[in-house]
């Protein structure tokens, strides 16, 4: 190990914070946290701390929370620092060029995509999403481009048919500090050889809106499937159905692919059993197995059959 690195960390969520404890469980020192401000959550909308600043004020770390970092006061105050480096994991904030300049040897990132493939806010979804049979972590070299920088090492991992954009969260996640410490590791000693990224291999994985979330059932049956895996735990998948209190909201967690041919219109109900609802979509069906009622939790089909039989009966259609 060559001299530990004085370290500012930016992040902001659960993944971020992964991060953070395999810095506090190293050599390095963190000598500073930054992270988003604390937001309004819940029914109260309480002032809720980012998981980030929970971690850090548990090991009595200095936490900084700017709106922005293009203000000049909030770069002075980074740059009384006087760090070597700065890691930065889904912070949620852009960084200027006066700030990506201010560290040492500059800022790096932890990124949940194998680069250039997903760049952008949402490659974990992205990838499900896509069908990829892969996906990884790159620790990338920062600059003003949105993940354009070289790349420092990357580490890799299937995507299992199963897998939910939650489920491929914590793979990554336990990815990312082993490959983080191997990147600051070089940059310490010098050793590191970033590889540039090809730009026409690259994608955008852009933010994710609730609205996105609801299902077109005039689509392939394999492509609404991924989509389900892809949108849990968030946003979740949604469609409609109607009763007697008009057209309300069915949240849509888990969903099996059923290959053959039908003749029914796109959203109508085939089947409602103990294996779920069978759905007509534009080619193919999907059975839905777990499903959220308005007000209610999650629960397998047979259960919510067991109430709410009717509203679900073969011949209904969802999303109308």
């Amino acid at each position: 190990m060559t001299q530990p690195l004085n370290i500012i960390f930016a992040g902001t969520p659960d993944f971020a914070a992964v991060h953070l404890q395999a810095l506090l469980d190293s050599p390095h020192n963190v000598i500073a946290v930054y992270t988003q401000p604390d937001r309004p959550a819940g029914r109260g909308k309480k002032l809720l701390a980012s998981p980030v600043k929970a971690l850090a004020e548990k090991h009595a770390l200095p936490v900084y929370q700017p709106s922005s970092l293009r203000d000049e006061s909030a770069q002075a105050e980074l740059a009384a620092l006087a760090s070597d480096i700065m890691v930065v994991v889904a912070y949620g904030l852009i960084l200027p060029q006066v700030v990506l300049d201010t560290p040492r040897l500059g800022c790096v990132n932890v990124h949940a995509s194998l680069l250039p493939r997903w760049r952008g806010a949402a490659p974990i979804q992205r990838a499900v999403e896509a069908g990829d049979a892969k996906s990884g972590v790159a620790i990338m070299q920062m600059e003003a481009g949105l993940d354009t920088g070289p790349v420092l090492v990357e580490s890799r991992c299937a995507i299992s048919p199963r897998d939910t954009g939650g489920s491929l969260h914590n793979k990554l996640a336990e990815l990312g500090g082993p490959a983080l410490l191997e990147a600051l590791q070089q940059l310490a000693s010098g050793t590191a050889v970033p590889r540039m990224q090809d730009d026409a291999l690259a994608n955008y994985a852009g933010k994710i809106s609730k609205e996105e979330a609801r299902l077109d059932w005039t689509r392939p049956a394999e492509e609404l499937e991924r989509r389900i895996r892809a949108f849990n735990p968030f946003p979740v998948c949604w469609t409609t159905f109607s009763d007697n209190k008009g057209e309300r909201r069915l949240r849509i967690y888990s969903a099996q692919l059923e290959h053959g041919c039908h003749g029914d219109a796109a959203g109508t109900i085939l089947t409602a059993d103990s294996e779920g609802l069978l759905v007509a979509c534009g080619r193919g069906a999907l059975r839905l197995q777990l499903l959220q009622l308005p007000g209610k939790k999650a629960l397998p089909v047979a259960e919510i059959l067991k109430g709410y039989r009717e509203l679900f009966a073969p011949g209904n259609r969802l999303g109308q």
